[in-house]
């Protein structure tokens, strides 16, 4: 029974998912596909019509006009909330580079209201996720050829999707005090994403780095 819950909940939540990645997939077909990937920096095939977009070190295939999100072989899967940041940030992004300097969340429209939310799927879920699994951490990292910062216990800056990086601290927990975590966006990121999108940004990229950890 118990069981049976767990995964009629599952997929209610990937029908939730869905709904606004159908609605975005919409909203590509009415936008020209060169001005999208000179914003975006996500190179548009015209034979094949199709973007590519670099997520988390992974590329993705995104049909014109269609806005189908596939993997790079055309096959179809069921993260609908990462087939939605790519297809938000093709919308949204404006071409403004990435700058070098970092923002905190609170720094961005809308930091205040969602940073419940926000310390909850991300500085929180990042830190003890990581936590005891350090060497891990540092693999992922390795592979996405991230960029060891000089913050906290260990740092690091990556390129999240097409020129769009973040920062992750972490300092590490031990028997007395829990471990804790802060997260910086370059500076242009509120260019291509909301505060709500940031502050759903750890669905994104920690289960990848998870994936990324495992290898």
């Amino acid at each position: 029974m118990e069981n049976t819950l767990r995964d009629e909940t599952a997929i209610e939540e990937k029908r939730k998912d869905k709904i606004p990645y159908e609605h975005y997939k919409s909203l590509l077909k009415d936008l020209d596909p060169q001005t999208v990937a000179k914003n975006s920096t996500c190179p548009y095939d015209e034979e094949g019509r199709f973007f590519t977009a670099t997520l988390m070190g992974t590329p993705y295939k995104v049909a014109y006009p269609q806005g189908d999100v596939t993997d790079m072989d055309g096959q179809d899967f069921d993260n609908y909330k990462l087939k939605t940041m790519i297809l938000r940030y093709l919308i949204n992004a404006k071409g403004i580079k990435a700058t070098g300097e970092n923002i905190a969340y609170r720094d961005v429209s809308g930091g205040n209201i969602y940073y419940p939310c926000f310390e909850g799927r991300c500085l929180k879920r990042f830190a003890f996720t990581f936590n005891y699994n350090l060497e891990g951490l540092k693999k992922a990292m390795a592979i996405l050829g991230a960029e060891p910062q000089s913050i906290g216990d260990l740092s690091w800056r990556f390129e999240v999707i097409n020129n769009m990086f973040m920062t992750v601290i972490l300092w590490i927990g031990d028997d007395e005090f829990p471990p804790e975590a802060q997260i910086l966006f370059d500076a242009n990121f509120p260019s291509a994403f909301s505060a709500e999108d940031m502050a759903v940004m750890g669905d994104i990229f920690i289960p990848a780095l998870k994936e990324l950890s495992k290898k």
